[in-house]
């Protein structure tokens, strides 16, 4: 089992000054390795057919070439998990002002509520990522291996691997939705709900 796991957002709680509204974070899940690599080479052959010259970032695309990425992997077979921190209506102190406990809080409750989608899941993280948050995932997963959901987890760079843009693409449009500011939020997380196993908002 291979797993791509991406961040959408930051832990500021400046909201009316430019923080993101929500955090979200993400699994993009595949069972099956030959239907990784597959998945693989369609988002490698999208880049050249859609002449799309940079890696696939949702907050850097276009709404067209979001349309046709996101067509592009309907017939692709994988899983999203996601968990949504609404930031209204988080209280704690500690997570207001503490960016590492932040971050590690909510990869624990990811992780308590996978609902037991993983087995001995190969874990694939952003190396482009922000710091504090790679450092606590890594962390907090290496710490729980022995339970036999994680083997290993894995840093890498998303220019050179097609399905941590994937992941990105993915947890970009479960954020957007989350948007009440922009227009069509829904759009690209309704293309994605024959994908999406759960997405738990949390109260």
């Amino acid at each position: 089992m291979l797993v791509f796991v991406d961040e959408s957002g930051d832990p500021g709680f400046k909201t009316e000054t430019g923080s993101s509204p929500a955090f979200v974070l993400a699994m993009v899940i595949f069972p099956d390795r030959d239907e990784a690599k597959r998945t693989q080479l369609v988002v490698r052959d999208m880049l050249g057919s859609i002449h799309h010259r940079e890696e696939f970032k949702f907050n850097k695309c276009r709404p067209e070439i979001r349309d046709r990425f996101f067509a592009g992997v309907q017939h692709c077979d994988f899983g999203i998990r996601a968990i949504v921190e609404k930031k209204q209506l988080i209280w704690s102190q500690r997570l207001r002002t503490d960016d590492d406990q932040f971050y590690r809080f909510f990869i624990k409750s990811m992780m308590k509520f996978d609902n037991r989608s993983l087995q001995n899941a190969k874990i694939i993280l952003d190396g482009s990522g922000d710091r504090t948050f790679r450092r606590s995932l890594s962390t907090y997963l290496k710490a729980h291996r022995a339970s036999g959901a994680i083997d290993s987890v894995k840093i890498a760079d998303s220019c050179n691997e097609p399905l941590l843009q994937l992941a990105d693409m993915c947890v970009g449009a479960i954020a957007r939705s989350y948007r009440e500011d922009r227009a069509n939020a829904n759009r690209w997380r309704r293309m994605l709900k024959d994908k999406i196993d759960d997405v738990w908002e949390f109260k």
